[in-house]
């Protein structure tokens, strides 16, 4: 464990000091399981039956967006256990492609990926799911979107122990919740059918069905999003050569099962064409197995899915500022501890005011298409890493090592090259405001490292004089 460096007063130095190793094994399950499983496989199921209409095809995205969510995790826990700082995807960057490529990955997370996660969440706790309840204006689902952004930030803010403590629970309440639904479906849905995992049938391979099936693939991605967030926090990890690869495998594992179970109860219930008109499709299955009050109920449980995959991307995301702030490639006071909390808190008040502001500014589509674009590149980028790094550090300790090296990592970076291609084909508007952000980071890239090196020059001791 690293020691906090501390001033000759005695008083720690909040831009040196180090966050304590505090999670576990079980925080990386609930990060990874409570970040993962927020609204989507609740909302985005209308999105890829529309996209692909056969439930065969559905049931493939499902399966192909999961084996690429665990391929990704495969790789990014042999970086996690060989690099357990503070910043995950940002440090692995970093070793493998110099500080430009980290710099653009922290630029594009802080104002696309995860912000835009955080509001895109905050949206749809206040205008799909609360309205079950309550009858809210426009203007109010705004408010709400930001009140909530500012209370996780808040229980994050006082301890990365209480915000774990908030996180297992809400992890547990989902968990138990998707569980119910399947079971609640297989032993009392009367009017079933199996056949309708079968019909209509897939229409014959064709490129306009390949570019379906990658469109009905931005949307499982977003559901799938969260399995890259413990990376973030390996600073943090106590153990985190064991405790960091086990989380990442067993909790991806866990969401691409659950997810998996979910899509069969909705098509035992109902069939395809349905599902591609229903937004709220767990609460209409409700609806029809147990009626109003059922639906009531996983409407009231939705909402403590959606927040806790916010408040999974609030605890981990300003770990990555934090290690930028520390390269000297952000604001000073970002590098901070607070100093009885112990949490990087300049870094999280800056992430929840700019998710803020985006909740105020953007719509559900929009945000979550912009996340998947910059992201995916990102993910590419980070699994080809390993391979580099290889190369590269062939000295560096590798505790654990990429299950099936080096055909995972490939089959990860091909898709990754294909989910941002067919982006930026099918979706180009939004995908290419994403390519823009991501290259607008460029200039102020140069200006912080301008800014570093006066720092470095001031730093350094004066020359004796002759």
């Amino acid at each position: 464990m690293e020691k906090q460096l501390e001033m000759a007063s005695g008083h720690p130095d909040k831009a040196h000091t180090n966050l304590p190793r505090v999670l576990g094994f079980w925080d990386i399950i609930g990060i990874i399981v409570g970040g993962v499983i927020g609204s989507g496989i609740f909302i985005v199921p209308a999105e890829v039956a529309r996209a692909v209409q056969a439930p065969l095809l559905i049931l493939a995205v499902w399966v192909v967006g999961g084996l690429l969510s665990f391929f990704g995790a495969v790789s990014s826990s042999e970086l996690g256990a060989a690099y357990p700082q503070a910043g995950g995807i940002y440090v692995y960057l970093r070793e493998a492609y110099g500080p430009l490529f980290a710099f653009l990955f922290g630029w594009t997370l802080f104002l696309v990926i995860d912000a835009g996660a955080i509001a895109t969440l905050a949206v749809a706790f206040s205008t799909s799911y609360l309205n079950h309840f309550l009858q809210v204006s426009a203007l109010s689902a705004k408010l709400i979107s930001v009140a909530l952004i500012l209370f996780l930030c808040a229980i994050n803010y006082v301890g990365v122990k209480t915000g774990a403590f908030v996180q297992n629970l809400l992890t547990i309440i989902k968990f138990a919740a998707l569980v119910g639904i399947c079971g609640l479906v297989f032993i009392f849905a009367k009017d079933g059918h199996v056949s309708n995992f079968f019909q209509p049938a897939p229409g014959r391979f064709s490129m306009n069905l390949l570019g379906q099936f990658g469109v009905a693939m931005i949307a499982t991605l977003w559901a799938y999003k969260g399995w890259e967030a413990a990376t973030y926090s390996a600073g943090e990890v106590k153990k985190p050569e064991k405790n960091l690869p086990l989380g990442l495998l067993i909790g991806t594992m866990i969401c691409v099962v659950i997810y998996i179970l979910t899509n069969l109860a909705y098509l035992y219930v109902v069939p395809a064409g349905t599902i591609a008109n229903s937004p709220k499709i767990a609460s209409d299955v409700m609806n029809l197995i147990v009626g109003p009050v059922g639906a009531s109920l996983i409407a009231f449980i939705i909402l403590f899915s959606i927040m806790g995959a916010a408040n999974a991307t609030v605890m981990t995301s300003p770990r990555v500022y934090f290690a930028m702030a520390r390269d000297g490639l952000f604001f000073k006071k970002v590098a901070e501890v607070h100093p009885k909390f112990q949490t990087p808190h300049i870094s999280i008040v800056i992430l929840g005011i700019w998710s803020a502001i985006l909740s105020l500014t953007g719509t559900f589509e929009q945000l979550f298409t912009y996340v998947i674009f910059g992201e995916w590149v990102f993910f590419g980028l980070t699994v080809a890493a390993v391979i580099i790094l290889r190369k590269k550090r062939p000295d560096l300790p590798r505790p654990y090592k990429t299950w099936g090296y080096p055909v995972t990592p490939i089959i990860f970076v091909l898709a990754a090259l294909f989910i941002s291609l067919n982006s930026l084909i099918n979706a180009f508007g939004n995908a290419f405001r994403g390519l823009f952000i991501i290259l607008l980071g460029v200039p102020v890239y140069l200006y912080w490292r301008k800014k570093q090196r006066k720092t470095e020059v001031r730093a350094q001791p004066p020359l004796p004089q002759a």
